[in-house]
């Protein structure tokens, strides 16, 4: 019974609804928490923040496509609308629990990488000015964003390791 209040309170976590007082332990107050109580939006606000971000990243990531041959542009919409897309979730849950879900052991590295990918993205395009090298980064960019998002799906980054590894495990 205790393991279904436990999951009960992580679902609850997880789509942004207060958890019972008397089942968390009382810790002192950070700046997330601080920031989070300052605030506070209702149900309806968050969803429409959430969908607002969401199809303004959607948005630039679709429209980036129109100045694909164009890198430096390209990587500097794509970028944004991936920020955007990543920032919208915030609105649901939370920048606190955003960032502690980032921050989580199991996808700490793919969280890195893809943060570093952006900025990475953003430096080629818009001071260094080199098509070639925005391009990569942007190629890391969108492996980075694949990576990171499977890391929410159980399972499905080993999946997908074994059937690369079966695709490119051939002897000729």
């Amino acid at each position: 019974m205790e393991r279904m209040r436990g999951a009960l309170e992580k679902a609850k976590m997880l789509v942004g609804m207060d958890v019972d007082e008397e089942a968390t332990p009382q810790q002192e107050p950070s700046f997330f928490d601080d920031f989070n109580r300052d605030c506070t939006l209702s149900t309806q606000q968050r969803l429409y923040g959430f969908v607002t971000c969401l199809v303004a990243g959607l948005a630039c990531t679709f429209l980036s496509m129109l100045v694909f041959f164009r890198p430096i542009k390209f990587g500097i919409t794509f970028t944004f609308g991936n920020l955007l897309a990543l920032g919208s979730t915030a609105f649901l849950i939370g920048p606190k629990r955003q960032v502690d879900m980032m921050l989580d052991p199991v996808r700490i590295y793919a969280t890195a990488i893809y943060i570093a990918s952006m900025i990475i993205a953003l430096f080629c395009a818009l001071y260094v000015h080199s098509r070639l090298l925005t391009l990569l980064a942007i190629i890391l960019e969108f492996g980075a964003l694949v990576w990171y998002s499977l890391s929410y799906i159980p399972f499905a980054r080993s999946i997908v390791s074994k059937i690369m590894a079966s695709c490119f495990d051939t002897e000729f």
